[in-house]
């Protein structure tokens, strides 16, 4: 298996991370019979977290990406038409699309490795929640300012679910843009935690108002597995090896996180599908046309976001990234799988009970991001 970041990093900016299989070649055409497309498909999804199959509706989640992807709402077509999920289109208000100045024109400029987050990402979401309302909106350019300036305007736009594929190592200053930016109640931030490994993880996943998205290996399981997932049907999920973990330098220790080893902030939260190699199925137009299979801490990002649609709105004086520590049970537990050598501590090593790697677990239904 081998798999590449579809975004070139450069310095002082935030990249995305979204990891596409290289090995696996773009297909043409698909049918949902299968593994045709291969990767995973919505039913999948949904069986593996055991997702409500039309809850969320009237919901919207909001999908902060860089750049402009013109075939978004084209692409998204073909993947829920080949799926067999409901229309979501501009024409029945399902879909949107604006610039971080929260209007239709001008579009930033168009960059092919981006376009395809932004595909994968609003692909993702329709998997986990086919009825929610998608809003797309898309920074100028993948600087921090200008993300942040998005992340903005999604909230003033009125989403309660904020989807954040993206970001950047831990830095002086970022404090400051917490309370800025993400220092909201009511409002459930969710950011990939980065595919660096151990201490390799990004803001503004490790602020302590954002849900940190973790990532793990989804397996088909024939048979039931001892341990934490004995009683789990189908599926079995280990820590993916190279989702972001760690102990903040920077970031205070929010009330609900009680781990021993960590004074500061604990990366991740919660965790869902990441692994390229048991990777999610997408289409695109850009970067060699067609059905692709990706992976990354996106991918999760995107999932779990939609998930805190699926379970509700969250309560106005509420910090969502606080609902899994009071529901642990709502969770399956991951204890397998490490990010990299720390001792054998929690902080990098899925263990019972809670982790860096995949934080309280995945979820077993959407009743642990709620109050």
């Amino acid at each position: 298996m081998t798999s590449e970041n579809v975004c070139s990093p450069a310095p002082d900016t935030v990249t995305c991370l979204a990891e596409l299989r290289t090995d696996i070649p773009a297909m043409a055409n698909s049918s949902p019979d299968g593994d045709n497309p291969p990767g995973y498909h919505p039913r999948d999804i949904q069986s593996a977290y055991q997702l409500p199959r039309n809850g969320g509706y009237g919901r919207t989640v909001a999908i902060v990406s860089a750049f402009d992807n013109p075939n978004a709402e084209s692409d998204l077509a073909v993947y829920r038409r080949t799926f067999h999920l409901p229309p979501c289109t501009t024409a029945n208000g399902c879909f949107r699309k604006i610039n971080q100045n929260g209007g239709s024109t001008p579009p930033p400029l168009t960059d092919p490795g981006w376009a395809t987050e932004t595909a994968v990402d609003i692909e993702a979401v329709s998997a986990a929640c086919p009825r929610c309302r998608i809003l797309l909106v898309e920074a100028d350019t993948n600087s921090l300012n200008n993300m942040l300036t998005a992340v903005t305007q999604a909230r003033t736009q009125g989403a309660k679910f904020i989807s954040m594929s993206w970001g950047l190592p831990e830095g002086p200053g970022q404090l400051a843009l917490d309370q800025t930016y993400f220092n909201f109640p009511g409002i459930a931030f969710v950011a990939a935690a980065g595919n660096g490994g151990y201490s390799g993880f990004f803001y503004p996943a490790a602020s302590q108002y954002v849900t940190a998205a973790g990532g793990t290996t989804l397996d088909r399981s024939l048979q039931r597995v001892p341990g934490p997932q004995a009683k789990r049907s189908g599926w079995y999920e280990s820590a993916w090896s190279r989702s972001g973990s760690g102990c903040s330098q920077i970031q205070p220790k929010p009330p609900f996180q009680t781990d021993p080893d960590c004074p500061m902030r604990t990366v991740g939260d919660v965790s869902a599908l990441a692994d390229p190699a048991t990777g999610f199925a997408f289409y695109s137009t850009f970067s060699s046309p067609g059905w692709r299979v990706i992976g990354g801490t996106s991918v999760s990002t995107a999932l779990i976001a939609a998930m805190y649609a699926l379970a509700g709105n969250p309560g106005p004086a509420d910090r969502p990234n606080s609902y899994p520590y009071a529901h642990r049970r709502a969770f399956w537990d991951i204890d397998q799988g490490s990010t990299g050598s720390c001792g054998g501590s929690y902080l990098c090593t899925a263990k019972i009970g809670y982790d860096g790697p995949t934080g309280i677990g995945t979820p077993r239904g959407v009743l642990g991001l709620r109050r």
